[in-house]
């Protein structure tokens, strides 16, 4: 595999992306474009060397990781998949391969996964958290919302930056989808003061919302 991924080595973004992901040695990154690896994943799978690949944790490359989280986001089983899952996610060191870890079996298994992300959100490792807080925000923000969900992830305390901010990302995503239920949050500045801001940052960055509400929210970030 190391010899694989070397030969599709580009040192240039190599340097580039090791400022992109700064938890990670850089010795450790091999520098292989995100299309190249998918395409890998895709080819490890289809050779039948996944399970093998799979269970040789912890890796030592960047971009094993990044290929662990590949095969495990096209997995169809959500039992099988849910393993991976937990049994991978101690080992996750970095935003990015946290937040490519995107299974598409979980958006029809929704109601069991709930039980996971409540233990997730618990863990004292950081992208465990952030990968909990993930799953709220791209499976629970349309038919599946509840107003239960943005409480799970206000009550996450951490000082962690990556925690921190994916919060802030959860609460602008969920202002975009789901406007009355999360305004209040703002409003009453039930966030805190760092996540108010980040949060009201990412906001008034996005396409989704309103520019009256963008509005409303840059005077709240002014009277703060």
């Amino acid at each position: 595999m190391k010899d694989r991924l070397f030969a599709l080595q580009d040192q240039k973004y190599a340097q580039f992306h090791s400022r992109l992901v700064p938890t990670v040695d850089s010795c450790r990154i091999i520098g292989v474009r995100t299309p190249e690896l998918r395409r890998l994943a895709k080819e490890i799978v289809r050779n039948g060397d996944a399970d093998a690949f799979l269970c040789n944790l912890p890796h030592y490359w960047y971009e094993e990781n990044q290929l662990h989280a590949f095969i495990i986001s096209g997995m169809k089983d959500f039992n099988v998949c849910v393993e991976h899952v937990c049994r991978f996610l101690p080992y996750v060191d970095n935003w990015a391969t946290c937040d490519q870890l995107l299974p598409v079996c979980f958006r029809k298994h929704r109601a069991e996964l709930l039980a996971y992300i409540r233990t997730w959100l618990s863990s004292s490792h950081t992208y465990t958290v952030r990968f909990a807080i993930g799953c709220l925000m791209n499976q629970y923000l349309d038919e599946d919302f509840h107003s239960d969900y943005p409480s799970w992830v206000l009550g996450v305390q951490a000082d962690d930056y990556y925690v921190r901010m994916m919060q802030a990302w959860y609460f602008a995503t969920a202002l975009a989808k789901q406007y009355e239920a999360i305004l209040p949050y703002f409003t009453n500045r039930q966030l805190p003061p760092w996540t108010l801001r980040m949060a009201i940052q990412k906001a008034v960055e996005s396409r989704r919302i309103s520019d009256a509400c963008k509005d409303q929210l840059r005077a709240l970030r002014h009277d703060h």
